[in-house]
């Protein structure tokens, strides 16, 4: 079994101190691969401050990602619990059933900007390996997505999905088969090839510029949530939720609400068969900082510095880092981290199919869980703002054997 090992011996890495929040993030990669990423850094700031740019963003963001998407009040949810009131941020609604095509189109028209044509990614529940298969497809793109075997068993649907969008879906057999190791090989790919491709990382890690880069392509979510808030309430949601595997969704919908002091931040990780077992994925409930996969943030690691294996019943969750802003997040007390269980993610599976009608990804059921856990406790003025990152189509095949539905 591959261990991976969080910290990694200085000399080897040049470690790039922009790029940071607080202490975390960073760029711990080798000399080769930071000129890399340095050019990409120079491109994505170039990029910012062009107009042109914005505005084909923009026009993808409407026209093909389906954007704004709803702001939803989950009435039947509300009078069943009897307490907060609830909204979700329907990201479901995008275009390939999650907020991940948000990133995976911004970073795509960097790759086309840069002239590469060659476009690699990672993916975990197949959410984010659809997004980049579909942005490949549109600009004209190779697109090569690295998988772990044991994700591609439990997501067949979006490994399906990718490869009618021209994608080549790689089968990662190292280590446990599963995310974190499909981000190894990738790693490997793009040190051996980064001249000609382009690495489209799906989530809120690794090396800068990255985290700072997938935040601002995710960061419409919050800022649209805000507006249709103000817009439809009239006020701020006093807590706003969203599942934390990576991050990415969590930090987009966070960097709306940041600065305001009064709304409540709380990221829901996975704690798979329960944080006293050996089989989560509870990384900032658990873990402690160190260096993976190019970043200095939180990850699960035994007492010797070895990464164990992360664990959740969703695909998209069970990743043992975590984005560095999360860490800071954390550390500052501007955000709180809760971990939810397998059971726990799979009831609320349930309860939001049969009450409001809408079939969850099980990332976003982690988040659901704790809303559904904590609605009750809170007065019927306060409101609650969970970000639905996905639509559980492709967890429906999984949840039915798990269930024996």
């Amino acid at each position: 079994m591959t261990q991976h090992h969080a910290t990694i011996d200085a000399s080897t890495i040049k470690a790039n101190e922009e790029g940071r929040f607080g202490l975390y993030g960073g760029s711990y990669v080798p000399p080769t691969l930071q000129k890399v990423l340095d050019e990409l850094n120079d491109l994505y700031k170039k990029c910012l401050k062009d107009p042109a740019f914005i505005a084909e963003l923009t026009d993808c963001y409407h026209n093909i990602v389906a954007r704004p998407t709803n702001l939803y009040e989950a009435k039947r949810l509300t009078q069943k619990l009897g307490g907060a009131r609830i909204f979700f941020k329907r990201e479901d609604l995008c275009h390939t059933g999650a907020h991940k095509l948000n990133n995976a189109i911004g970073q795509a028209l960097l790759a086309k900007r840069s002239g590469k044509k060659r476009v690699i990614a990672e993916t975990g529940a197949g959410q984010h390996g659809v997004a980049t298969a579909t942005a490949c497809t549109l600009f004209g793109l190779e697109c090569i997505i690295y998988m772990g075997a044991e994700d591609i068993l439990r997501q067949k649907l979006n490994v399906f999905r990718m490869q009618l969008l021209g994608a080549k879906v790689v089968s990662v057999t190292r280590g446990t088969a599963t995310l974190s190791d499909a981000v190894d090989e990738a790693l490997e790919d793009y040190v051996a090839n980064a001249e000609t491709t382009h690495y489209l990382i799906g989530s809120a890690v690794g090396p800068h510029p990255y985290p700072e880069m997938v935040r601002f392509f995710q960061s419409i979510i919050g800022r649209e949530s805000r507006q249709q808030m103000l817009d439809t309430v009239g006020k701020l949601p006093d807590t706003v939720v969203a599942c934390v595997g990576g991050g990415s969704n969590a930090i987009g919908m966070f960097a709306g609400f940041v600065k305001d002091k009064g709304v409540r931040l709380v990221g829901i990780e996975g704690a798979g068969k329960g944080i006293n077992t050996p089989d989560n994925a509870a990384t900032l409930t658990l873990g402690r900082p160190g260096v993976l996969h190019g970043s200095y943030s939180y990850v699960l690691q035994d007492e010797n510095g070895d990464v164990p294996p992360a664990y959740s019943i969703s695909a998209g969750l069970d990743y043992p880092s975590v984005g560095p802003e999360h860490s800071y997040l954390k550390d500052t007390e501007r955000a709180y981290y809760e971990a939810v269980t397998d059971e726990e993610a799979l009831n609320a599976f349930m309860e939001l199919s049969r009450t409001e009608g809408i079939i969850p990804a099980l990332e976003s059921s982690h988040a659901a869980a704790y809303v559904i856990k904590n609605a009750p406790k809170l007065p019927k003025d306060h409101i609650i703002l969970m970000n639905l990152s996905g639509r559980g189509d492709k967890d429906v095949a999984q949840v039915s054997e798990m269930l024996k539905l």
